[in-house]
């Protein structure tokens, strides 16, 4: 498991790091190597809560580029500029969204052209590796102490989705317990409905 960081020294570490595992691993290399890409622009996309804003501004502050979050909700037409001004400038853009056409519905056909034309990064569900590593860091941001065996439990039967690692957060937050248990964490989840597994 590795980590890029933003380099911004902040206090709380944590929210400038982005967690590397198998799922995000060749979006993060692709990004590295942005100097090999066809065009000066590509799209990274990811589920919510999957870190993309993060990446991209990590992206962005690496390599002096520019980033267009939720581009799926701007005009197309400002996307479209950008896009060719990147070319022009010879500046890298990322341009961020929850999914790529045809799922994020183009209607500018000069802008599908270009979005087409781009190298395609993409996000996907935290592995096996990952989950514990978020599941962590959620806890920790939510002042919950658990150990691994806690940890592994939980990541073995919730949904493998970052929203999921989030909400289960929330929900054991809720039941006022700062040190889980296992039986406290199955009684909070079974009661939130957050387990996919109930075999125990």
């Amino acid at each position: 498991m590795s980590q890029l960081r933003l380099p911004l020294g902040l206090p709380e570490a944590s929210e400038t790091e982005f967690l590397i595992g198998d799922s995000n691993a060749r979006a993060v290399q692709q990004l590295e190597r942005w100097a090999t890409w066809p065009v000066m622009s590509a799209l990274l996309v990811g589920p919510r809560k999957s870190g993309r804003s993060l990446l991209a501004r990590i992206f962005a502050a690496k390599s002096g580029g520019d980033i267009l979050d939720d581009a799926d909700r701007m005009r197309e037409a400002d996307v479209f500029h950008a896009w060719n001004r990147a070319q022009g400038d010879r500046r890298p853009l990322l341009i961020v969204a929850e999914a790529p056409p045809p799922e994020w519905a183009v209607k500018l056909p000069d802008l599908r052209s270009r979005l087409a034309a781009s190298p395609l990064l993409e996000l996907g569900p935290p592995d096996d590796a990952l989950m514990p590593q978020l599941l962590e860091r959620a806890f920790a941001r939510h002042l919950l102490h658990a150990k691994p065996d806690v940890i592994a439990w939980i990541a073995a039967r919730i949904e493998r989705s970052h929203i999921a690692i989030l909400r289960v957060a929330d929900a054991l937050e809720s039941a006022g317990v700062q040190r889980l248990s296992i039986p406290v964490a199955r009684a909070t989840l079974q009661q939130a409905s957050l387990l996919t597994v109930t075999d125990d």
